[in-house]
């Protein structure tokens, strides 16, 4: 099923430039969405913006953007002067710069896109610059405006086409060596780690997208189709089982684990 463009403009590398058309690479239009009911009457509640202190609605003309500087008090901020502040970046990607394709964290990764010519004219100049990232191995830097912010991405060619990829800033990730190199750290018991990696070799299966079903999902179709088949009521939940202690034996609750695996094949 065919839909729609989400953003055209231009990608440009010093004098090279070529029509492009974006698509987001991932979707959340199969999710399940509820509409908030009135209970009683059976009609969808609205939401609006109303004055805190008076209680009464706001129009959408009368709203503001305000910073706070101190308890019920804010600077005003136009829209105008929020447009003054930002970049020439809303149709074009302009390519700034080139890095190694594995030297950006994967943690700085945020939201992919598919980037592809948009239309034949264009076509080389596209290609040129995706195989010339491929054959170099490294990735291209922009900013661009989506999402109403502007933002780092990066480029990757893939096959026939780029992924754009949306970047986390800076202040937006945390420094890893806070949590992660902490003092203390010991090694394990290599009886551990054998029984280990033999636990993971009898898991190990071929990636596919059905590993990361939603069954959660999948469960509420199916109560929602019984409900509208039978307007039964939903059954109870099931009680939540008894967690485990805190305190176990890590070997002998592997090598009941392992046991298990075995016996079930």
């Amino acid at each position: 099923m065919a839909t729609r463009v989400f953003w055209k403009g231009y990608l440009k590398l010093s004098l090279v430039t070529c029509p492009v058309t974006m698509m987001p690479a991932t979707t959340e239009g199969e999710k399940l969405r509820f509409h908030t009911l009135n209970a009683k009457t059976g009609h969808r509640v609205v939401s609006q913006f109303v004055d805190e202190v008076s209680g009464k609605p706001v129009s959408d003309d009368d709203q503001a953007k305000g910073y706070p500087r101190g308890e019920n008090d804010h600077i005003l901020i136009e829209d105008d002067e929020l447009d003054a502040v930002a970049l020439d970046s809303t149709r074009s990607i302009d390519i700034e710069m080139f890095v190694p394709s594995q030297s950006i964290a994967w943690i700085y990764y945020h939201k992919p896109h598919y980037l592809t010519p948009s239309d034949a004219i264009g076509e080389e100049a596209f290609s040129v610059i995706r195989d010339a990232m491929a054959a170099t191995k490294m990735v291209g830097i922009a900013r661009l405006v989506l999402y109403r912010r502007e933002r780092a991405v990066m480029l990757e060619p893939k096959d026939n086409g780029i992924i754009l990829w949306t970047l986390r800033y800076g202040d937006e990730v945390r420094d890893e060596g806070d949590y992660f190199d902490k003092p203390g750290k010991t090694k394990p018991d290599p009886a551990l780690m054998k029984l280990v990696t033999d636990l993971i070799g009898q898991h190990m299966v071929d990636w596919n997208p059905g590993l990361v079903r939603d069954p959660v999902q999948e469960n509420l179709l199916e109560l929602i189709a019984s409900k509208n088949k039978s307007r039964k009521k939903a059954k109870p939940a099931a009680a939540p089982t008894e967690k485990p202690g805190n305190v176990i034996n890590i070997m002998d609750a592997l090598k009941k684990s392992i046991a298990a695996e075995r016996k079930g094949k």
